[in-house]
């Protein structure tokens, strides 16, 4: 096997986890998914994608009502998305709060660079204050988005990441499931490398760093 098919089969088995992750938020059963391609050129300890995904051109509204643009509106040379939902039980406080620390570990000129997004998956409940509320937990640098299900879910296929809706509970509440990855986009606003909810924050500290000195 060559190394070019070598490199897209272990992206291709990053995927196929994040497939199983998208079933539902919570804990996926393996907690081992691969996250690394050892001897990757790229350096970088998550999946370095070949093929990158194209941020999509379109316009979500943040948390202060206003319009943001995917591709246009971010300021910084490093955009991170993520897709998730306030009342998720587990799986989003993890990757958001791994997230979080990894950035303030980071040197503050890096981190700087950075910008963190939140697309939410449950526009019905997540309003642009409960979203905003949520996201201060975590760091309040994160900007939040909003939008009509059927725009974000065609953003979330753009980019790779899978979104099922709603599904009912016993409760009589639901849950929705969905991919659990973040993507790293670059100045180009091309998705380069992603991180499976399982990587390890010193993984994410090194990725981001590295992401941040490539676009210098």
């Amino acid at each position: 096997m060559t190394f070019t098919l070598l490199r897209r089969f272990r992206v291709a088995v990053v995927l196929s986890v994040l497939m199983v992750a998208a079933l539902g938020c919570t804990a996926p059963t393996n907690q081992n998914a691969v996250v690394r391609q050892e001897a990757d050129p790229s350096g970088f300890h998550g999946a370095a994608l070949p093929n990158p995904y194209v941020m999509p051109d379109t316009a979500l509204t943040d948390t202060s009502g206003r319009s943001f643009n995917l591709r246009s509106s971010p300021s910084k040379p490093v955009t991170l998305v993520f897709f998730g939902y306030t009342n998720c039980p587990d799986v989003c406080i993890a990757v958001l709060s791994d997230v979080a620390l990894a950035l303030k570990r980071m040197d503050a000129a890096a981190r700087d660079q950075i910008q963190m997004v939140f697309v939410t998956t449950d526009p019905k409940r997540d309003t642009e204050r409960r979203i905003r509320a949520y996201l201060d937990r975590f760091d309040p640098s994160f900007i939040g988005l909003t939008g009509d299900l059927t725009t974000i879910k065609r953003v979330g296929e753009r980019v790779g990441v899978e979104i099922e809706g709603m599904r009912k509970l016993p409760s009589g509440g639901y849950e929705v499931g969905h991919g659990a990855q973040v993507i790293g986009f670059d100045r180009q606003r091309e998705g380069v490398v992603l991180w499976t909810q399982s990587t390890p924050i010193a993984d994410l500290m090194h990725d981001f760093e590295l992401l941040v000195a490539k676009q210098r």
